[in-house]
């Protein structure tokens, strides 16, 4: 798939544009110079064509922060095979636009000269003023008032190649299709006979593919959370810095790992609700939403500081969302290394609620024990996906029963007929009782305890939903 990058000094309507392409409010916004400073990577469909689009950094100069943004902007130029560089038609052309839009038209690609805020016809004239960059492939557009915008669109749905949609290929080719009807059936013949539970085992569909992992990178602001995406993909993907705060777009990015597509998502560092200020408020909100997509979190803490409140407020946020969890003691290169029994006791009792996330130990400076993450994400993924079968499910659910009889309800009898999961991704188990306001907390937990002996529940959450027969 081709890479479209959008590059261009600070608040010329880049990230406008980008949400423009994606058709959605994905970059954040603002009048402030400097809000995009990583690089986001979408796919966007322009004229039935797919295109990766890279909406970069602004262009300029003066702190260090901006350096690393620039940086990190002209590399994604290098990757890209389309370039629109982005004026603000308001002003006029400077000589530093005209430096960068030759650096950029030196590295050969298929470039543009975009003009935008041209927000009125009075305005055209402004464009004449960029002719003077030497490029005849120039288009004066508002993004804000979407005028002009169908030309630019053209034009780079001309750089891209057209790839026939699925019904298209299924059309041009029935026999494969039919060949892949035959084998499904013929899989469906041989698989084993139904269990004596089986008009128990329907699961609720989902439209989630479990061989795709998103994990969201979560924790308070300076815990080393971009540092660990860029040591996990082995580059400079995302801009580091001791500026509090320097993430405020949550970016992705996509990996292959053994059958598995992991993307991870690197959120804003969230700080107390009294220091958020300006921009950062979009920031918390964004997170928050991507939570919600997410599957499995990694809870990046500070080993060489206390834990804090704040900490336990955003762990909270993973229980919230009934996401699968990995605690990860980032910067351990720091702490001390005798009290390591001690550190970890610590996060077990702050972090209760998270009693089944398993804790790593990392660096994500010194890319110590970085490369058991991967192995341990696609662990738990696969516990968090897992189905396991009515018939199993009712024998471990004996064992327990046997072991520990359900206490009784003011003297009334509390009965669990049978036992059956019917929803994965967390892991969900209905409890078909006779009473199910009966099923006393602590019971409850006794019965996540012995299915998490019985069966690897490592890193996920366990939902029980007690109800009786025929109750939906």
């Amino acid at each position: 798939m081709k890479k479209l990058a959008i590059i261009g000094r600070p608040n010329v309507g880049k990230s406008s544009f980008f949400n423009r392409l994606l058709k959605e409010r994905d970059a954040i916004t603002s009048e402030m110079a400097g809000t995009t400073r990583d690089v986001k990577k979408r796919v966007a469909t322009v004229l039935d064509r797919e295109v990766e689009v890279l909406d970069t950094g602004g262009l300029d100069e003066g702190s260090e922060l901006f350096d690393k943004v620039r940086e990190k902007s002209i590399e994604a130029a290098k990757q890209a095979d389309i370039i629109l560089f982005m004026v603000d038609g308001k002003n006029l052309p400077i000589e530093e636009d005209k430096k960068l839009f030759h650096e950029l038209e030196a590295m050969g690609k298929s470039m543009a000269l975009v003009v935008n805020k041209i927000d009125n016809d009075k305005m055209n004239e402004k464009v004449w003023e960029y002719y003077e960059f030497g490029t005849q492939t120039i288009f004066g557009i508002s993004v804000s008032h979407n005028r002009s915008i169908n030309p630019l669109l053209e034009w780079i749905g001309k750089q891209l190649p057209y790839i026939p949609k699925a019904e298209e290929l299924a059309a041009s080719e029935p026999d494969m299709m039919d060949e892949f009807d035959d084998l499904l059936d013929a899989y469906v013949e041989d698989e084993e006979e139904s269990s004596i539970y089986d008009e128990n085992d329907e699961m609720k569909e989902s439209d989630e593919d479990p061989n795709h992992i998103n994990v969201a990178i979560i924790g308070r602001v300076n815990v080393g959370k971009s540092s660990m995406l860029n040591a996990l993909l082995g580059e400079e993907r995302s801009v580091v810095s001791d500026v509090a705060g320097t993430t405020i777009d949550p970016i992705d990015e996509t990996i292959a790992r053994d059958d598995k597509t992991i993307t991870f998502i690197d959120t804003a560092g969230i700080r107390k609700r009294g220091k958020i200020e300006g921009i950062e408020r979009y920031a918390l909100y964004r997170t928050r939403t991507m939570l919600e997509r997410a599957n499995l979190a990694l809870l990046v803490l500070d080993a060489s500081e206390p834990f804090t409140d704040l900490d336990e407020k955003i762990a909270g946020l993973i229980d919230e969302n009934r996401l699968a969890c990995m605690i990860v003691l980032n910067k351990w290169d720091k702490a001390p290394k005798e009290d390591y029994d001690k550190i970890v006791q610590q996060v077990r009792d702050r972090f209760k609620f998270l009693h089944y996330a398993p804790v790593i130990t990392v660096s994500a400076l010194t890319k110590q024990r970085i490369h058991k993450l991967y192995d341990m994400i696609i662990q738990i993924n696969d516990n968090y996906s897992q189905r396991i079968t009515t018939s199993r499910l009712n024998e471990a659910l004996g064992f327990a029963m046997r072991k520990h009889p359900i206490p009784s309800m003011n003297g009334q009898m509390i009965r669990i007929y049978y036992a059956t999961q019917y929803a994965s991704r967390p892991p969900q188990i209905a409890l078909i009782m006779n009473k199910p306001k009966g099923l006393h907390f602590t019971y409850r937990r006794f019965l996540a305890n012995q299915l998490r002996e019985a069966f690897n529940f490592e890193g996920t959450p366990l939902l029980f939903k007690a109800k009786k027969r025929g109750e939906k």
